[in-house]
């Protein structure tokens, strides 16, 4: 799970309830079609959501990666201790040095320090060597299914879906890591629609292999 994300979760164990138990659980098949009738309430149309489930499968590895979670157990300097390495350092700079235009653009609009968010890429996907193999739609709704914190990941579903209807998603094929995050520096789907932005100016937002397009996403983010 990424780092922003392990923080909207802990934030999400303190959320009520009753809330959470009336939109989680049961039949996986009996879910997914209460996530439609809530879609489309929100204004998603039947045949986008229905598209969109047709091959959402329940997965149990990501049940399995999420209880497996022992970050909150260790303390940060020991955490980040075993995230640094003399490689991630030296690519860091060939990084930094490559993409020079782009972290003085994301300095300028966001004020951001372009060493925070290579030390950020380089932590979530290593410069985006790794981006995780799990389906995100299978992730995303087998989380919300999960009654451990629909809250943070129903909302989620749906904005993948308007990803998916604007031609950003693809049910199918996009993957991610296990708790749902796409591209180099592993934004959630909502994160996207509120946050991607088209670095590279080819008319698309392309996290997963633009670095331009993720660097700037996550400046913004």
């Amino acid at each position: 799970m990424g780092i922003l994300t392990q923080i909207a979760a802990a934030a999400a164990l303190c959320a009520a309830p009753a809330l959470a138990a009336a939109q989680c659980g049961g039949t996986f098949s009996s879910f997914k079609a209460g996530l439609k009738a809530d879609a489309v309430a929100r204004g998603i149309a039947p045949a986008t959501a229905d598209t969109f489930l047709a091959s959402v499968r329940q997965d149990g590895g990501v049940l399995k990666a999420d209880r497996a979670q022992g970050v909150f157990q260790r303390p940060f300097i020991d955490f980040s201790r075993r995230l640094i390495s003399q490689n991630r350092i030296d690519a860091g700079r060939a990084k930094a040095r490559q993409y020079a235009s782009v972290f003085d653009k994301i300095e300028a609009r966001y004020g951001l320090d372009r060493h925070v968010l290579l030390a950020f890429w380089a932590f979530e996907t290593d410069y985006g060597a790794f981006q995780g193999n799990f389906n995100t739609a299978n992730a995303l709704v087998t989380l919300a299914h999960d009654c451990r914190r629909p809250d943070l990941f129903r909302p989620q579903g749906f904005a993948a879906m308007e990803l998916f209807a604007q031609g950003g998603f693809d049910p199918a094929r996009t993957t991610g890591a296990w708790a749902g995050e796409i591209g180099m520096v592993q934004m959630l789907p909502a994160d996207i629609l509120i946050n991607g932005v088209d670095g590279d100016g080819d008319g698309a937002v392309r996290l997963k292999s633009s670095a331009p397009d993720a660097l700037m996403s996550g400046g913004k983010k």
